[in-house]
């Protein structure tokens, strides 16, 4: 309370003039008779009561008069209130920085203002520079609420998990407990659900490792891990999944170690090719962002500050990176409020993707288009005979140049134009570099290997789509490139499309033979002492292990036994298995093995 003293009288004012409106929007949307505007101010309603007057009203202790608003608007009063309301909460929150709730309320605010005005475009950006000019000073940074949402001030950049920009407000607000219905943003369903933002005392242990191989060291804290795949999909010879120990320094050479340390999401990885200690050497220098991955952690990058309760500087485990690092999305995180894996486990998901995805989706977005234009230009064309010289004088940015064109062409964002330029742009690129028919059909070759390296989808639709864009859009760069020819000017962009009309979701798939179900295990009579080996190793399944090899090993004696009582509690509570409950029997069993010393 002491941080908001000085500003307590200005916000139980706002608290007042948002509850006035959250019934000014109860009152038209019961007086409407259009269906859209009903539910749209029915959501207003919502997230003012749940957003702004519930955070408020808890920081003050201040209980608002709702009988002292009169209920009359109409929709435009309701925008330019919600406008009024968001500059001066926003204020406030600027005066009262360390006022938790003020930053929560404001954050709500910010995205209503916006919201109501998304369709008129100048509106839109005059109210976004607005609030950006009152939070000009306010340094870019996330902090935890406690048993709340992420509180992120200035972050510029934020993309969902296909690189599109998410448009964020100058302060917003995070869901964290993993239940919000608008996700990313909160919508205040933690306060509903009672969410705990402590870490679990059974979470991965606190422990750095160096791996020294010839010319590079690698370091490495499982308990940093959020299990993104990242290092094991991608240099699976290195970082391995089925043996131990997890890295093996010779398994690859030294700049795809540095490049998988550099592109680990949660910052558990480090690399050098330097002698001593290799933690944070292998940081790069990005621009700050935050990326929400698909039905994952937030993954945060370019040294954004992380900020604990009370404003100083979160507690990290050794060797985390703080150039990087990704932060539990689900609110199920054994190492809160860092990602340790759980969602996973918990079967996290995001809402479904649109119906009929386009070629922009199918891929994976500008991520996936990117990792194939780096491994292009970064692996193929060096080596290459035909293509290296062609290729030797190009921008460093050039990788991200053509991810951006392919991505406006395969129906994304009209990032190219909006950064590089318009289809002119494109085409001076290839004016008189007298391409052969032998460079762009190698061009095409390597950019089909890459895309199989890289992991883009591989099945016949978007493959033939692919392709018949390579095959394309070459042939028409080799006759642009011609001495003496005079391409057409001011051509569109092309935009491509799914060949034929041809959808893998619309197609019957074959389907790998039915794996049979497994075996009930045959349990030991109540009499028999139970042991690890001979009864309790087999009640776990495969997919078991694998749900929670990010913890322990299921099929390990020294694991097992070392959280006996955490698996035990979680038996008994049915929260383990992911699938669904154990029967008794089996419960009984375990708990048997536990009493009796957890015997091998």
């Amino acid at each position: 309370m002491s941080a908001i003293t000085g500003v307590a009288a200005e916000a139980g004012k706002l608290t007042t003039r948002a509850d006035a409106l959250r019934a000014k929007c109860e009152a038209l949307a019961g007086s409407t008779q259009d269906v859209a505007s009903r539910a749209t101010l029915a959501r207003v309603a919502d997230r003012l009561s749940s957003s702004v007057v519930r955070p408020l009203t808890a920081a003050l202790q201040f209980v608002p008069d709702p009988g002292a608003s009169d209920p009359r608007a109409s929709p435009a009063d309701l925008a330019h209130e919600l406008h009024l309301l968001a500059v001066e909460a926003t204020r406030l929150r600027v005066r009262g920085a360390g006022a938790l709730s003020l930053q929560e309320a404001a954050a709500a605010l910010q995205d209503l203002a916006c919201q109501v005005v998304a369709e008129d475009v100048e509106r839109l950006e005059a109210r976004r520079t607005e609030l950006a000019a009152l939070m000009a000073g306010v340094p870019s940074t996330i902090q935890s609420a406690p048993n709340g949402p992420y509180l992120v001030a200035n972050m510029a950049t934020m993309t969902d998990w296909l690189g599109v920009s998410l448009k964020p407000t100058p302060q917003v607000a995070l869901c964290r407990c993993g239940a919000s219905t608008i996700k990313p943003w909160c919508d205040g369903s933690h306060a509903q659900l009672g969410f705990e933002d402590a870490k679990s005392e059974d979470r991965v242990p606190d422990q750095l490792d160096r791996y020294h191989g010839i010319g590079v060291e690698i370091a490495d804290n499982r308990g940093t891990c959020a299990h993104s795949g990242f290092c094991t999909d991608r240099l699976p010879t290195v970082f391995r999944t089925d043996k131990d120990p997890f890295v093996a320094p010779a398994g690859g050479r030294v700049d795809e170690i540095l490049r998988a340390a550099r592109d680990c999401p949660s910052g558990a990885l480090s690399a050098t090719t330097e002698a001593g200690d290799p933690v944070g050497r292998s940081d790069s220098e990005r621009k700050p962002a935050i990326e929400v991955s698909k039905d994952g952690p937030y993954r945060v990058a370019g040294g954004v500050e992380l900020l604990d309760h009370d404003g100083g500087p979160e507690a990290r485990n050794d060797g985390s990176s703080v150039e990087h690092y990704s932060l539990c999305r689900c609110g199920k995180s054994q190492n809160k409020p860092f990602c340790s894996g759980m969602h996973w486990y918990a079967d996290f998901r995001d809402p479904p993707p649109p119906d009929q995805a386009t070629l922009f989706q199918w891929a994976g977005g500008f991520p996936a288009l990117l990792r194939l234009t780096r491994r292009f230009y970064a692996v193929h064309v060096p080596e290459d005979p035909l293509l290296s010289g062609l290729f030797s004088q190009m921008s460093p940015d050039h990788p991200q140049r053509v991810a951006a064109w392919l991505g406006q062409v395969f129906g994304g964002p009209g990032a190219y134009s909006e950064r590089y330029g318009e289809y002119d742009r494109m085409i001076s690129q290839h004016l008189d570099k007298a391409l052969t028919p032998e460079q762009r059909a190698r061009w095409v070759l390597l950019i089909a290997r890459s895309a199989d390296e890289v992991g883009l989808p591989a099945d016949a639709e978007f493959r033939a789509a692919f392709t018949a864009y390579l095959e394309w859009g070459s042939r028409i760069a080799l006759e642009n490139s011609q001495p003496g020819v005079h391409p057409p000017p001011h051509m569109p962009v092309p935009r491509w499309w799914w060949v034929c009309d041809a959808y893998p979701w619309s197609r019957p798939h074959a389907t790998p033979e039915a794996v049979p179900e497994e075996t009930p295990p045959e349990l030991p009579d109540t009499d028999q002492p139970p042991s690890y080996e001979a009864d309790i190793k087999r009640l776990f399944r495969a997919r078991d292990r694998d749900s929670m090899r990010f913890a322990f090993d299921l099929w390990s004696h020294d694991d097992v036994s070392a959280h006996a009582d955490a698996i035990l509690a979680r038996l008994k509570a049915g929260t383990m298995p992911c699938d669904g409950p154990w029967p008794p029997d089996r419960v009984a069993v375990f708990e048997r093995w536990v009493c009796a010393g957890s015997p091998a």
